[in-house]
């Protein structure tokens, strides 16, 4: 009995050494270890690809080993996007954005620009409306000759870059008690207005629009919420920034061109002092042409009616003798006269400055009345004033 047992304990022993060859024990999973030369230390959440090795891998095992020639901390890498953390919407209100700020001096870009920007140089565009009309072809000839341009009567990109602006385009006017005051109709007759106390303004735009040298009609686009009925004081509106430079003297004389129908004040090198239109004569027998001179100068004056003048009105040969009409910028003759040595003949002011250069008057040469009145910071009394046809 003892022999067999021995016997079959040979015999599995044997068929265990024949078995175990057939059969490997199954690995354990391998973690891969890859060393890379790392120049700058990788970003924490870094995704990268997946890797396909030779032997599946589990995501999870993947490690990045530093070189040892850089060392660098560790850094875990996985294939899972990276978490970020929750919005969050602030309270706080946007950060405005600043405006532009528009730097001077600056090329005159537009029409209108060029018209504030001639008239800085009292070279008068006449009223100015924003619109390239005779009066401002006038005054760009006028400034191109006086910078040696080319004499184009446009605004041309030469003429641009000359014709500067020193300061923004607009300033504000605040209408005052005082403003509001002054106006008054104006009578429609001879004798009613030789009955008024003052020939003044009729209304606030009327004399807005003339402290800015400007059509009535773009003083109303430029302030549409303005109410011209019923206006009050302390109301601010927005008007072209146009006043004439103070004059370092007088000038030499005046030359008034018939054709082209404007005037000229020059120094004595003939250089330009002022360029202003003006109306004349609508007959030419009544058209002085050659060497006149000032006899009077007249700021604010009277007007004295002769119906002898105006014998082609029926209401001035009714009236039948002469009236004094009071000062005041609806004066006939405007807020200024300067009278010159052929008698009846003048430079003077008007009540309608729009239609300066656009109608004809009896023989004398109609100026808006802000050129006018800076006309007579100009003038001397014996100073020559050369009518050319």
């Amino acid at each position: 009995m003892l022999a067999v047992l021995f016997l079959l304990a040979i015999l599995a022993g044997l068929g265990w050494l024949w078995w175990q060859p057939k059969t490997a024990p199954e690995k354990p999973p391998q973690t891969v270890r890859i060393s890379t030369p790392v120049v700058q230390p990788p970003a924490v959440h870094q995704v990268i690809p997946s890797l396909t090795l030779v032997e599946r891998v589990p995501p999870s095992a993947i490690e990045i080993q530093p070189s040892q020639t850089n060392p660098a901390p560790a850094v875990v890498l996985s294939n899972a996007p990276p978490s970020l953390p929750p919005a969050t919407v602030s309270s706080r209100p946007p950060v405005p954005v600043p405006a532009a700020v528009e730097e001077w001096p600056r090329p005159a870009k537009t029409v209108l620009e060029a018209q504030i920007a001639l008239a800085r140089r009292a070279i008068s565009p006449g009223s100015i409306d924003g619109a390239l009309g005779s009066q401002t072809r006038a005054a760009l000839a006028a400034f191109q000759q006086q910078e040696q341009l080319l004499t184009t009567r446009e605004l041309d990109t030469n003429t641009q870059a000359h014709l500067t602006l020193e300061a923004p385009l607009f300033s504000s006017y605040e209408v005052t008690s005082n403003d509001l005051a002054r106006l008054q109709p104006v009578g429609h007759t001879w004798l009613a207005k030789s009955q008024q106390t003052a020939l003044d303004y009729e209304t606030i735009l009327e004399l807005v629009a003339e402290k800015a040298h400007t059509n009535p009609l773009l003083i109303r686009r430029l302030n549409p919420s303005a109410n011209w009925t019923s206006m009050a004081a302390g109301t601010v509106l927005k008007i072209p920034d146009v006043d004439y430079p103070e004059p370092d003297g007088k000038a030499a004389m005046v030359v008034i061109h018939l054709s082209e129908k404007y005037l000229e004040a020059l120094d004595g090198e003939n250089t330009l002092l002022a360029h202003f239109p003006c109306s004349i004569a609508a007959k030419v027998e009544k058209r002085p042409v050659g060497e006149l001179h000032v006899s009077v100068i007249a700021p604010h004056p009277n007007y004295t009616f002769d119906p002898a003048v105006f014998v082609e009105s029926p209401e001035a040969q009714a009236v039948g003798h002469k009236l004094v009409l009071p000062p005041g910028p609806n004066n006939p003759v405007g807020v200024a006269w300067i009278g010159l040595d052929k008698p009846g003949y003048g430079m003077h002011g008007t009540p309608n400055p729009e239609q300066v250069g656009r109608t004809e008057s009896h023989g004398c040469f109609r100026l808006a009345n802000w050129d006018a009145e800076y006309l007579v910071k100009l003038a001397w009394i014996g100073m020559p004033v050369r009518v050319e046809p």
